[in-house]
């Protein structure tokens, strides 16, 4: 199958090439404009930019071998500083900015980077697509070089618990690209893409940004995460134009009124948690193209791919990756456990590692169904429960938004977001045609909007959705 973008040599790399950031990331036309953030910026000028910044890092002390953790909102800086980091040959720690100090210094004290790179100034305004930014260096005395060979730290969303570190190698990130390149679906050159996902996270860094240079497929971010100011960004341009984000900001686009007329648009991709039953329709309704999605994980990212919403709820798993269902959950091969310093079977061991996502995969075409948490499997009074079953239930009724179901303390309960005017006992009436009474949540609690992570994914700490509760009444 030919390649987009920047041919992949194959077979890929066994070892990361020291220059692999000016072979797969920053090469092509100088005068080629690769990112915008408001104002277009060419490869010439993003050469020019990292090969500046690589000179401040090694002069704050960083070396080949070295560690640093980035602290910046999305931002022309946040992208120079990740590239000249990693031209330095320095192991990159990602820390979402949006998290409060006291939870960067327990970040910074498990992880003992040598650099932090953060922003001048903090970001003002929330729905801020981007930020312009001085990044600082800040020398730490307590930090340590690099333990291992990997490129890349990052930390899982948190959703249901304490985040967990996460590796990954030059060459593994390659492997990912070769994976978006020889998907056609997916944005390749002569075609831009509009982000909205983290770029601290692994779906907005590389299927997003990574991608985008490579493939030569021009990112944007939105000056607002608005509806008006996504529909924006896609106008702005002529070349077809792939959104990419998750499924709340899918949600956000297919209840927008009126939105202009936008030949453009290719398609949506959305990946991070299982998508609402009826938004793919309402989405195509709205716009005339498909809502594609993708699964993967931040241990090794893309998985698997509906690009064109054909396969729905079957997914296509890409390039190169051997899948297993064991007992019902998807396991995936891998040479080494992805969690640096962790020993813990239940995660990784003897090459696979355990997704602890339940699934079914069709033995006749390989093709994977994926069905939701593992831990959303739950007893009631004997009786097996599906949590995600009840949770698509809900959320599928006309007159909720939104729902998360929780189990606590032997009861199923549920936090929901209404459509205006909704009707409580309604609902409970539609769920009471719908689901067998063991599967009923105990209690619908409403609240005008449920909780999220920094990364858009719906929080399922039942501490928080009692506090947001709480303070919705």
């Amino acid at each position: 199958m030919a390649l987009t973008g920047f041919p992949l040599p194959q077979p890929l790399p066994a070892r990361t090439p020291e220059d692999w950031v000016e072979l797969f990331l920053l090469a092509g036309p100088g005068d080629e404009e690769c990112l915008r953030f408001g104002s277009p910026v060419d490869r010439s000028t993003l050469r020019r930019l990292v090969a500046a910044q690589r000179e401040q890092l090694a002069a704050a002390g960083l070396e080949p071998g070295g560690t640093v953790a980035l602290r910046l909102p999305p931002s022309l800086g946040f992208v120079v500083a990740l590239l000249a980091s990693w031209q330095q040959q320095a192991q990159v720690t990602l820390l979402d900015h949006r998290l409060t100090d006291h939870e960067v210094d327990l970040a910074l004290d498990r992880l003992r980077p040598q650099l932090l790179v953060l922003a001048e100034h903090r970001p003002a305004a929330a729905l801020r697509g981007f930020s312009e930014v001085t990044p600082v260096l800040v020398p730490l005395a307590d930090g340590r070089p690099a333990a291992t060979p990997h490129a890349l730290l990052q930390l899982s969303s948190g959703s249901t618990g304490p985040s967990k570190v996460i590796a990954r190698t030059g060459v593994d990130l390659i492997r990912e690209l070769d994976c978006y390149a020889r998907l056609p679906e997916f944005p390749g050159e002569g075609e831009r893409v509009v982000l909205l996902s983290s770029v601290v996270h692994v779906l907005g860094l590389v299927g997003g940004l990574l991608n985008s240079l490579h493939a030569r497929a021009p990112l944007t971010v939105p000056e607002r995460m608005t509806a008006a100011g996504i529909l924006a960004a896609v106008a702005a341009d002529d070349r077809p134009t792939t959104v990419i984000g998750v499924p709340f900001h899918a949600e956000l686009l297919a209840g927008a009124t009126a939105p202009p007329p936008l030949p453009q648009l290719r398609r949506m991709v959305v990946a991070g948690e299982l998508v609402r039953p009826g938004l793919p329709a309402a989405f195509t309704a709205r716009y005339g193209v498909p809502l594609g999605t993708m699964y993967g994980m931040t241990e090794l990212g893309v998985i698997a791919t509906d690009l064109t919403g054909a396969l729905h709820p079957w997914t296509e798993p890409v390039h190169g990756l051997r899948l297993r269902e064991q007992s019902g959950e998807l396991q995936i091969a891998m040479d080494g456990s992805p969690y640096p310093g962790l020993a813990d079977p239940s995660r990784w061991s003897d090459g696979w590692l355990r997704t602890r996502d339940a699934a079914r995969i069709d033995p006749g075409t390989g093709r994977v169904t994926v069905l939701g948490r593992r831990d959303s499997q739950v007893s009631v009074g004997g009786l097996k429960v599906d949590l995600t079953e009840v949770e698509q239930t809900l959320a599928a009724l006309p007159e909720v938004r939104e729902a998360v179901v929780v189990f606590e303390a032997g009861a199923i309960e549920a936090y929901l977001v209404g459509e205006e005017g909704a009707d409580p006992a309604g609902i409970q009436e539609l769920l009471a045609r719908q689901l067998a009474p063991y599967k009923r949540p105990r209690r619908l609690s409403f609240l005008t909007a449920l909780p999220r992570t920094t990364t858009g994914k719906l929080l399922r700490d039942v501490s928080c959705l009692r506090d947001a509760a709480s303070a919705a009444v």
